[in-house]
């Protein structure tokens, strides 16, 4: 093969490498670290504890950021540092720069009516109330992937769902959150495995 020729493949097959973005959210401040709106933080910092990683300072995107590979596969980690309801910004720019298809981003977050223990996966779909996917529909489009993990129910009624989701975890769920880092990783790995959008699924780390 002509030299030009053989230049020409590499480059097009470099182009068609698949890197995919899985987005967590939350909010920022050591205050939040266990709180259950910060379920997508806690699950992605698991994941790059994991692998031995250290998150970066992006401040293109104002998020933090971490390049890994997954099974043989880029994939890139990120934590938008805008607060929640404006995490669509920084995805935005994160999509940008590096060239992701929607197809190809997942974002984890929490979700209020799904039981703590019950993690569903999808693609595409609303926002369901969440503020953080909210943003990132208004910024990119709903068709992306979500890791929805489950922090409800809410108990007692009384207690309004926005002071509910800034709430610590209990102890007793605190102490089954490296399950749920576990089974979000394996969701991940299967992702970066796979050559389509993530699948409608529904998952039980507590069985």
């Amino acid at each position: 093969m002509p030299q030009t020729n053989f230049l020409s493949t590499l480059y097009n097959i470099r182009q068609t490498e698949r890197t995919i973005l899985i987005v967590g959210l939350g909010n920022v401040g050591t205050k939040y670290d266990i709180t259950r709106h910060n379920f997508g933080f806690i699950c992605l910092d698991g994941l790059v504890a994991t692998a031995k990683k250290k998150w970066k300072k992006d401040s293109r995107s104002s998020s933090l950021i971490c390049e890994l590979s997954i099974d043989g596969k880029k994939a890139i980690l990120a934590k938008p540092q805008t607060f929640m309801n404006l995490s669509g910004e920084a995805v935005q720019k994160i999509k940008a720069f590096y060239k992701i298809e929607n197809k190809d981003i997942v974002v984890i977050h929490d979700e209020l009516d799904i039981d703590f223990g019950i993690i569903r996966t999808r693609s595409g779909g609303g926002s369901a109330g969440h503020n953080g996917i909210k943003s990132i529909i208004q910024h990119i489009g709903e068709d992306f992937g979500r890791v929805r993990l489950g922090i409800g129910p809410v108990a007692p009624k009384q207690i309004d769902p926005t002071d509910f989701v800034l709430q610590k975890f209990i102890k007793e769920q605190q102490n089954q959150l490296p399950k749920a880092v576990n089974a979000t990783t394996e969701i991940i790995k299967d992702f970066a495995n796979s050559e389509s959008a993530i699948p409608q699924d529904t998952r039980n780390f507590l069985i």
